[in-house]
Order: C-alpha cells, then structure tokens, then sequence
C-alpha cells in the first residue's frame, strides 16, 4: 500500500497561485497544470524517495511546467508531506522564509 500525500496550506495556495497564473495565459492551461500536479502526488504515493536536496526536503520536478514539489517523508506514518509547490525560476529565499 503507498503513502497518504498531505499537502499543507501554503503548497495549496501555491497551486492555485499557479493555476490561476496559467489559465489567464490560455484557457485550460490551469486545468493541464493540475492534471500533471495529480500525477506527480500518485508518483509520490508510490515511490517516495527523491533525492534530497537540502535538510530533508526532497524534490519532484514537474515534466511540462518549471515547478517543483517540495515535499517531506514521515516513514513511520506512511505519509508524504507536500511543503511548497514551487516556480523554480522564483527566488529560493522565498522558499526559506517557509522553513
């Protein structure tokens, strides 16, 4: 059985940032955004163990949209804790003011 992914407020208000973002750029684009996200989050209930890219954040980058899901793993209670979900053309130091 895979893990529960949990995404925490702050990652909620990134992807609706995002997709709000992506559809004043073309109808249905948000739409598309979100199907990928969707995918991402049944990756991570499967297989969990990205690389570590700091402390003990792991990161999955989306394929079609230069977004990152930064996210955490709580072994003991089979859960993968979505933090950020993050532009990665945006300033780390954003991501950091979250920590």
């Amino acid at each position: 059985m895979g893990f529960e992914v949990v995404i925490e407020p702050a990652a909620l208000q990134d992807i609706q940032e995002a997709v709000n973002y992506y559809d004043l750029q073309a109808p249905g684009l948000g739409y598309k955004f979100e199907e990928e996200l969707d995918h991402c989050f049944e990756v991570l209930e499967n297989t969990q163990f990205f690389q570590i890219r700091y402390d003990e954040t792991r990161c999955l980058p989306l394929k079609r949209f230069p977004y990152m899901i930064h996210y955490s793993v709580d072994e003991k209670n089979q859960t993968v804790i979505v933090r950020a979900v993050f532009n990665t053309s945006r300033n780390p130091k954003i991501w950091k003011s979250r920590e």
